[in-house]
């Protein structure tokens, strides 16, 4: 089957350009992948640094859930504060195939959306 040669490729609406996502390493959450719109929210600087260092609008209960997801192993999702707005932070642990070991989280980010 050939490619449709009219189409036009286009970037996808909502998902990565618009929902903050990212891959930490170790206790100290240090950032080793941020998508563009993590790029977008918290600088480009911010792939290499801990979590704590560069999301610095994200409330504690984010980093909580980042910590019990690390030593848990088990994935968990709350609402947190982002700046001035609530975003549903999901994260889930990043396991070695190898070993079974733990070593860092993957997260995404949500805005809530206000019903009109």
């Amino acid at each position: 089957m050939r490619p449709d040669s009219g189409a036009e490729a286009r970037p996808a609406i909502g998902g990565p350009s618009i929902h903050p996502a990212g891959m930490c390493l170790g206790a100290g959450h240090k950032v080793v992948y941020g998508n563009p719109a993590f790029v977008a929210a918290f600088g480009a600087s911010s792939v290499g640094l801990p979590a704590r260092e560069v999301m610095l609008g994200l409330s504690r209960d984010g980093f909580a859930v980042m910590d019990a997801v690390l030593a848990r192993g088990r994935p968990a999702a709350r609402w947190v504060r982002l700046g001035d707005e609530e975003w549903r932070l999901t994260v889930a642990p990043r396991v070695d195939p190898g070993t079974a070991e733990v070593y860092g989280v993957r997260f995404h980010l949500q805005r809530r959306e206000n019903a009109a």
